[in-house]
């Protein structure tokens, strides 16, 4: 195994990585900012209201996106398993 294919797996993963995370990042992304904007101007600052909408954002995400999560990185990494008598050898 070259230096070349272990820079080519590990930036696949990192990309994969990004790919996959993605989503939940951005919509808990936006559900603070929206959370925050409305703390702001109604002057409401409970901890659980910035906390309790966030959760409930990542489960929605978690449940409508996570078959889709777990078939890419369940094909990345039988992709990088098949592929290993090729990479040793």
């Amino acid at each position: 195994m070259d230096s070349q294919q272990v820079f080519t797996l590990g930036q696949q993963g990192l990309y994969l990585l990004l790919m996959v995370s993605a989503p939940v990042l951005l919509v808990v992304l936006g559900v603070g900012l929206l959370v925050s904007i409305f703390q702001a101007a109604t002057q409401i600052h409970e901890q659980t209201l910035s906390f309790v909408p966030k959760i409930v954002a990542a489960v929605a995400v978690l449940m409508v996106a996570g078959p889709w999560m777990l078939n890419t990185l369940v094909e990345y990494v039988q992709r990088t398993l098949t592929s290993i008598p090729t990479v040793v050898g």
